[in-house]
């Protein structure tokens, strides 16, 4: 079950635990259980986190893969000059 939760999360990304609980058609407290235990071995990341969606509150836990981090943002970075490469002294 764990190889389960680790592909969906390293196919989709960061999840919450219902809708991991949802995409693999289990009960939230199989997934809270398993997840729980990932988070021992150290093979996930989690965090408790309230989402405010249509006026609505939504208290879950989000997880992610460990080491994985989120692509960057496309766009200009803070403190990127434009001309980097041309240096004029």
């Amino acid at each position: 079950m764990n190889t389960a939760i680790l592909d969906l999360l390293k196919t989709q990304g960061e999840r919450l635990d219902s809708e991991i609980a949802s995409s693999l058609q289990l009960s939230k407290a199989m997934v809270a259980n398993q997840i729980s235990e990932l988070s021992l071995s150290g093979d996930v990341i989690c965090c408790k986190v309230t989402r405010y969606i249509d006026g609505k509150t939504i208290e879950g836990v989000s997880c992610r893969l460990s080491g994985a981090l989120p692509k960057a943002a496309p766009g200009p970075k803070i403190g990127a000059s434009r001309n980097a490469t041309s240096n004029s002294y």
